[in-house]
C-alpha cells in the first residue's frame, strides 16, 4: 500500500516526461492531476484503514535491497508521518492545478512536480537511514531546476543558493547517520535495529549537532535561513506552496524522528540551547517580516517564525508540545500555502507585490474582494485567531511547553503578537483604502483562480474548529515518543545529581 504512494507519482513523471510527441500545457496538467489526484486519494484510504490507537509503524513493508551496504526497502507509517503525507497529496494537487497553462516545457515542469512528491513522500515513510537519505536528496534537483528554470528574474542565484546550502544539509545529516551505525556496531541502517543510546554522551552530543544543524537549514532556523526567502521570492507561485506548506516540514520531521527520538540522551541535554534557538528564530522572523515591502516576502519571512515554534515544543519534548508541534506544521502548512496562493492571484492580476504601490484590492466593484477576503482569513488563522487552526495549533504548544520553559514559551508568544503587526501592514496597505492608480483596470478573478484558496480556507476553518480530527491519529506516536525522551531525560538528571554529589 505504501509503495503505491511512491510509484504512482514515478510512473507519472516518467509518462508525462517521456511522452512521444509534444503536448500542450492543458493535457500535460491534466494528466499529472490526474496522478496527483490518485496519489492523494490513496493516501486518505490508507489513513481510513490506519489505526488511530496504535503507536508504532503500521502497513510496514521491508524487502532486501544492497546488503553489502546494509541498505533495505524499508517502509512504514505512523501518527507522525500520517498527516504529513496526506498534506503533501493534498497541496501536490493544488500546485498542478494552480500552475499556468500556458508555461514554457510543460512535460518536464510537471514530471519535476511529480518526482518531488514521490521524493517527499518516500522521506516521510522511509524506515532506514541510509533510505531516507536517498529520499531526502531525490527532492533537491526537481526544486533546484523548478527554481531555476521558471522562477523570476534572479532564479539563478536562488537556485544555486538553495543547493547549496541543502547539499551541505544532506552531507551532516549523512554523517551523523553513518556514526550512529557505525559506532554502535549496527549491522544495517534499519531504524528498528538502532540503538545510539549505548554511545558514550560525547559522541551523541556531536552526531545531535550534525542532525541539528543538518535540519536547522532545511526547516529554515536563524542562521541558515538565508536562502528561503531568495528561494521564495523567485520561485513560481506552485513551487512557493510546495517549498513552504511541504518541503520544510521535511526538516521539522528530521528533527523529531531522528534527533529527539534516535538521541533522547542527547536531546535532554541541549534542549536549554534549543529553546532559546527557537526563541531566536521566531523573534528574528517576525521582525523581518515586518521590515518587509514585497508580499511574497513577508509570508516567506513568516514561515521561519513558525518554524521557531515547532521547535521550542520539541525542546521542552513533552507530550502535549510535541502534539502541538506536530499540528504546527500541518496549520502552518495549510495557512503558508492559502498566503501563498493568495498573494500569487495578485501579483498575477495586479502585475506588483509592492505594498508601495498595491491599495484598495478589498474594493467590491474594481478591485478582488472575494480574493481579500480569504486574504484577511489566512492572516487571521496565521496570527493565532481562535477559530482558526492556527490558533490551536500554537496554543497546543505553548501550553505544553511553558511548564519547561516559561520565559522563553512567553518570549515565543510575543512572535505570535508580532505576526499580528505584519500582516495587519499588509492588509492595511494592499487591500484597505482608496484603489491605487497603479492597479486600476484589474482583470477579472475566475472561480478557477480562486477554486484552491478556498479549499484550504475551508480546511483551515474545520480544523480549527474540530482539531481532535488530526489530533486522534497522531496522539498515540507522539505520547510513545515523548515518554521515552521524559524516562531518558530523568535518568540523564539523576546521573548529573549523582555526580555533582
Amino acid at each position: 500500500m505504501l509503495s503505491a504512494l511512491i510509484l504512482v507519482p514515478l510512473f507519472g513523471a516518467a509518462l508525462i516526461g517521456f511522452w512521444p510527441s509534444s503536448i500542450s500545457g492543458k493535457f500535460a496538467r491534466t494528466l499529472a492531476l490526474v496522478f496527483a489526484s490518485i496519489t492523494f486519494l490513496w493516501s486518505v484510504v490508507i489513513a481510513i484503514q490506519f489505526n488511530p490507537t496504535q503507536a508504532s509503524q503500521q502497513f510496514a513493508e521491508s524487502l532486501s535491497w544492497i546488503d553489502a551496504l546494509g541498505l533495505n526497502y524499508n517502509l512504514g507509517v505512523d501518527g507522525l508521518s500520517l498527516p504529513l503525507l496526506v498534506l503533501n497529496g493534498l497541496l501536490t494537487g493544488i500546485a498542478i492545478y494552480s500552475s499556468d497553462e500556458s508555461l514554457q516545457r510543460p512535460k518536464f515542469y510537471y514530471s519535476l512536480i511529480l518526482l518531488l512528491s514521490a521524493g517527499v513522500t518516500g522521506a516521510f515513510l522511509a524506515q532506514d537511514l541510509l533510505l531516507f537519505f536517498l529520499f531526502y536528496e531525490l527532492e533537491l534537483i526537481p526544486l533546484y531546476l523548478l527554481i531555476a528554470i521558471w522562477g523570476g528574474a534572479r532564479r539563478g542565484y536562488a537556485a544555486t543558493k538553495f543547493l547549496i546550502y541543502t547539499a551541505v544539509s544532506g552531507i551532516l545529516i549523512l554523517a551523523s547517520f553513518l556514526g550512529m551505525v557505525w559506532l554502535s556496531g549496527g549491522s544495517n541502517f534499519a531504524l528498528a535495529n538502532l540503538n545510539a543510546t549505548t554511545l558514550p554522551l560525547a559522541t551523541q552530543l556531536l552526531l545531535l549537532a550534525g542532525i541539528l544543524v543538518g535540519f536547522g537549514i532545511k526547516m529554515p532556523l536563524v542562521p541558515f535561513h538565508t536562502w528561503l526567502p531568495d528561494a521564495h521570492v523567485e520561485a513560481s507561485t506552485p513551487i512557493s506552496v510546495l517549498l513552504a506548506g511541504v518541503l520544510l516540514k521535511l526538516g521539522t520531521y528530521g528533527l523529531l524522528r531522528f534527533g529527539m527520538n534516535l538521541l533522547p540522551e542527547a536531546w535532554s541535554y541541549v534542549t536549554p540551547w534549543l529553546a532559546i534557538w527557537a526563541v531566536v528564530s521566531v523573534l528574528y522572523g517576525a521582525s523581518c517580516a515586518i521590515a518587509q515591502t514585497d508580499m511574497k516576502k513577508m509570508v516567506a519571512y513568516s514561515s521561519i517564525g513558525h518554524m521557531g515554534y515547532v521547535l521550542l515544543a520539541a525542546a521542552a519534548a513533552t507530550p502535549l508540545s510535541v502534539l502541538g508541534a506536530v499540528l504546527q506544521m500541518i496549520s502552518h502548512g495549510l495557512i503558508s500555502a492559502l498566503l501563498f496562493l493568495l498573494v500569487g492571484v495578485v501579483y498575477k492580476k495586479a502585475g506588483s507585490r509592492d505594498l508601495e504601490v498595491l491599495q484598495g484590492l478589498l474594493n467590491p466593484e474594481r478591485g478582488m474582494p472575494v480574493i481579500g477576503s480569504l486574504m484577511v482569513l489566512g492572516v487571521m488563522a496565521s496570527a493565532g485567531i481562535p477559530g482558526m487552526v492556527g490558533f490551536i495549533s500554537e496554543f497546543i504548544v505553548f501550553r505544553g511547553s511553558f511548564p519547561v520553559f516559561p520565559v522563553e514559551t512567553l518570549l515565543c508568544m510575543i512572535g505570535t503578537g508580532l505576526t499580528a503587526v505584519y500582516f495587519l501592514i499588509l492588509m492595511n496597505r494592499a487591500y484597505f483604502g482608496r484603489l491605487s492608480a497603479q492597479v486600476t483596470n484589474l482583470p477579472r478573478v475566475y472561480w478557477s483562480d480562486r477554486l484552491p484558496s478556498v479549499i484550504l480556507a475551508v480546511l483551515i476553518v474545520i480544523f480549527g474548529i474540530q482539531p481532535n480530527w488530526l489530533i486522534r491519529w497522531t496522539e498515540p506516536t507522539i505520547t510513545a515518543m515523548s515518554s521515552v525522551q521524559h524516562v531518558v531525560a530523568t535518568v540523564a538528571l539523576d546521573k548529573a545529581k549523582v555526580t555533582r554529589d
